[in-house]
């Protein structure tokens, strides 16, 4: 019975805030170091070997080296990292473009049976079959209608 207990109003206000200050900091100071890391392996711009240097002078020596990195190429980090999204951000929009270039909506594909049927190239069953099966999403009215032509006249 004689151990001191430890109540939450023994640990001085002073003290909290400084303990959350130096929590803030650590957790700052790990986020630097992985952004750093990310950055030599993004710059094509550096070797192979002074890759492995600035790794190894980050690791080894962590402190000293974030810092001398920052110190030494600390301003063109955000401009790498703005290029990189950028070109990600391009590569994106032209995957879309040409997806979307590649692929035709349902409603041009029933606009272009209604004008081969219209023109006799497809019967009205052919046209009922194709029209299932592009509004099912089964397939493209091209072939349908190719494939429906080439039945019928054997």
């Amino acid at each position: 019975m004689s151990a001191p207990t430890y109540l939450a109003y023994d640990y001085p206000l002073l003290g909290a805030f400084w303990t959350m200050l130096m929590i803030f900091l650590w957790i700052m100071w790990f986020i630097l170091l992985f952004r750093i890391i990310a950055d030599i392996f993004r710059d094509d711009g550096l070797s192979g070997w002074a890759k492995t240097g600035w790794l190894v002078f980050c690791i080894l020596l962590p402190f000293l080296g974030v810092f001398v990195y920052v110190i030494a190429r600390g301003k063109n980090m955000g401009r790498r990292e703005v290029a990189q999204a950028r070109a990600q951000q391009e590569q994106f929009d032209a995957y879309i473009r040409k997806t979307a270039a590649g692929r035709s909506s349902s409603v041009d594909e029933l606009a272009r049976l209604s004008e081969i049927r219209d023109r006799g190239g497809i019967t009205d069953e052919e046209f009922r079959r194709a029209k299932e099966l592009v509004l099912t999403g089964h397939g493209p009215a091209g072939h349908t209608g190719g494939t429906g032509t080439g039945a019928s006249a054997h």
